[in-house]
């Protein structure tokens, strides 16, 4: 939990009018810094704008508050203006780990990119997809007959993941989700969990055929023959929630949601 009382923040906002003027009248009561100079960067929108803002802070040392002002605000915390300081100082920090794709397209072409969420496959066309599965170098799946297929973060297992019916992971759990997207053949198979350690890869079969693409949050790759997925190395960014409203809390309450 945190202790300081924060003397400086920087207000980072969506682009759509709420947030933006939530970021102003923040910014006239609390003053506005530059993100390099602030000691706490609070973010205004919703839980893509934070999985943006996490993208652009990896690893720089900065903390980052969400307040709600989005449609979907599953990381983010309830939006008020008062007490912004002592709400921040007595947050729960967690850390994010990224994961890291490498993808290759049909031209042989390896794109890098980072997850917070996770690192997606889809069909590309009405075929469905065709695809082997290893872990570790070692082949679990021969082939998987599917929509889709996704490696999922603890941060990211209540996104699509949970829409695919993957699992619901704490935050500090070292795992991550492996979850099929309407799978045709194994019918049964519906996912596995595997230590944040893992190195996924996934290959395409007959790709001309079936052809797939890849996404890692927002970044898409059309007409990958592989994919490589694994936890990034050395790289963290740390999320605040109110100590009133963990992530441990918001976890079990979607458990039981019905």
């Amino acid at each position: 939990m945190s202790t300081s009382i924060p003397d400086s923040f920087a207000f980072v906002a969506a682009d759509t009018p709420g947030a933006r003027e939530s970021a102003a009248r923040l910014a006239a009561l609390y003053g506005q810094h530059a993100i390099d100079q602030a000691s706490v960067i609070v973010a205004l929108g919703g839980d893509g704008f934070m999985l943006q803002t996490l993208r652009e802070t990896m690893s720089s040392g900065k903390r980052v508050y969400g307040m709600n002002r989005g449609t979907i605000g599953f990381l983010m915390n309830e939006y008020a203006e008062d007490s912004l300081r002592e709400r921040v100082a007595a947050a729960i920090p967690e850390a994010i780990r990224p994961l890291e794709m490498d993808a290759v397209d049909e031209a042989g072409t390896v794109t890098r990119a980072l997850a917070v969420n996770e690192v997606s496959l889809f069909r590309q066309s009405y075929q469905a997809a065709k695809l082997r599965i290893l872990v570790d170098g070692k082949e679990r799946l021969e082939d998987l007959i599917c929509d889709g297929v996704m490696v999922a973060t603890p941060a990211g297992s209540t996104a699509y993941n949970l829409s695919a019916h993957g699992p619901i992971l704490p935050l500090d759990a070292p795992l991550l989700a492996l979850t099929p997207v309407s799978p045709f053949r194994p019918r049964r198979w519906r996912g596995a969990l595997l230590p944040n350690k893992s190195v996924v890869r996934f290959e395409v079969l007959e790709s001309v055929k079936r052809p797939v693409n890849a996404v890692a949050d927002n970044v898409e790759v059309k007409s990958v023959v592989s994919v490589d997925v694994r936890e990034a190395p050395d790289m963290t960014a740390t999320i605040l929630f109110d100590a009133s409203h963990s992530w441990d809390d918001r976890i079990l309450a979607e458990q039981f949601r019905y």
